[in-house]
């Protein structure tokens, strides 16, 4: 059977005797044997957690699973986690938003720390401290939480840790968010103040709940015209100059929607339908079939229509400065003040499961059911007031 120890020492005056220096690089060590070679590990200044990892390798050597490599810090692991797997398995828009947790948060919060340093002790501080340390919202704190768990994950399968130390961890709690949208008396303000073609666009977010990046992607050839339906197929995206990285490539490239059910066929009302066909007679000629694109068809850069056209638009309007966003949820109030079905209003969406949209919207459907008692009754009795008339139910 393996053996091994924990030694106190000091790395700057060799101390072994603990409380005799305070330097910060005293801390607890395990030693232990690999064959002939004697191996050191530095844990920290917890002497649980030096007994733990010492289980822990003690119990690799002894099942055959240990793996003789060099410490490995966090954020030397995240930058070959992205290389090795997330560049290669997510989409492009998923590696950016892995990349800005990384480098905002987790880094800041784990990154000279070696792996096997990490416990979840350490994890639950984080999540305590990062909403005051890191300005992060408790939601954004849950989605780092989210990819530390999965990064920590593969941290296992290759053999670097034999726990996830974040596995238990959980989500802060979140207050419900109430979502923004405009009344149908500010869509028209926004409209009557918005240039063309941009009118046509804000028209079509509004009317159709689609995300900005699908809209920017919409060709002429997705538009079912006998049917009067749209059928959203790609979405666009769009690099920065760091993702770019230097190399002489287009900025931008069409992509699958967000998910599966992303991909959808989307009503479109008449008053829609009209503005297209007439935006379609202006329209500049596109390469790439676009409805919307700049003056040599070429796709609309996203943040330069919001800065230049779309807050400048609600600002002529006396609006509030909403984001683009808002109005797909704009298209989800309308469509429940309507009383549309909850599924159909799913499908419309693109959500992968009704319970997202429940739980983003379900806060509106209230309001739209005031009533319901008297209709009811009206169903069933043939009128709406008066209770005298039920009859006895045996």
């Amino acid at each position: 059977m393996a053996q091994g120890s924990i030694i106190w020492r000091c790395r700057t005056c060799g101390n072994r005797s603990r409380g005799a220096c305070t330097h910060p690089k005293a801390a607890y060590s395990i030693v232990y044997w690999v064959g002939k070679r004697q191996k050191w590990q530095s844990v920290g200044r917890n002497k649980k957690d030096a007994e733990r990892r010492l289980v822990a390798v003690l119990g690799r050597l002894h099942d055959g699973t240990y793996r003789p490599a060099k410490p490995i810090t966090f954020d030397e692991f995240s930058a070959q986690w992205l290389r090795n797997y997330a560049e290669g398995a997510v989409k492009a828009s998923t590696l950016r938003r892995y990349r800005g947790f990384i480098t905002h948060y987790l880094n800041p919060a784990f990154g000279s720390l070696p792996l096997t340093a990490i416990t979840p002790e350490t994890v639950q501080q984080y999540m305590s401290r990062a909403p005051q340390e890191h300005g992060a919202a408790p939601r954004t704190v849950n989605h780092s939480l989210v990819l530390l768990k999965l990064m920590l994950k593969h941290a296992r399968q290759w053999r670097y840790l034999r726990e996830n130390p974040a596995q238990e961890i959980r989500r802060l709690r979140v207050e419900a968010q109430e979502m923004d949208f405009l009344t149908p008396e500010e869509i028209r303000l926004l409209l009557q103040h918005a240039d063309e073609p941009f009118r046509t666009l804000f028209a079509t977010a509004v009317l159709t709940g689609m995300r900005r990046s699908e809209v920017l992607a919409l060709q002429w050839g997705d538009i079912d015209w006998p049917s009067s339906v749209v059928h959203v197929k790609r979405s666009l995206f769009w690099y920065t100059l760091n993702e770019l990285g230097g190399t002489q490539v287009s900025r931008w490239r069409f992509m699958e929607p967000k998910s599966k059910r992303s991909m959808r066929t989307l009503v479109m009302s008449p008053n829609l339908r009209e503005a297209l066909e007439l935006h379609r007679l202006s329209a500049p000629a596109s390469p790439h079939d676009l409805v919307f694109c700049t003056k040599d068809g070429s796709p609309i850069d996203p943040r330069n229509f919001i800065e230049r056209e779309f807050w400048p638009a609600l600002s002529r309007a006396g609006l509030r400065r909403v984001r683009f966003h808002d109005l797909r949820h704009t298209y989800t109030a309308l469509m429940i003040a309507q009383g549309a079905n909850i599924k159909f209003i799913q499908s419309q969406l693109g959500h992968a499961s009704i319970q997202t949209t429940l739980d983003r919207y379900g806060h509106l459907l209230p309001e739209v059911q005031r009533g319901v008692g008297e209709r009811l009754d009206a169903a069933v009795f043939g009128h709406t007031q008066g209770a005298a008339g039920i009859p006895t139910l045996v």
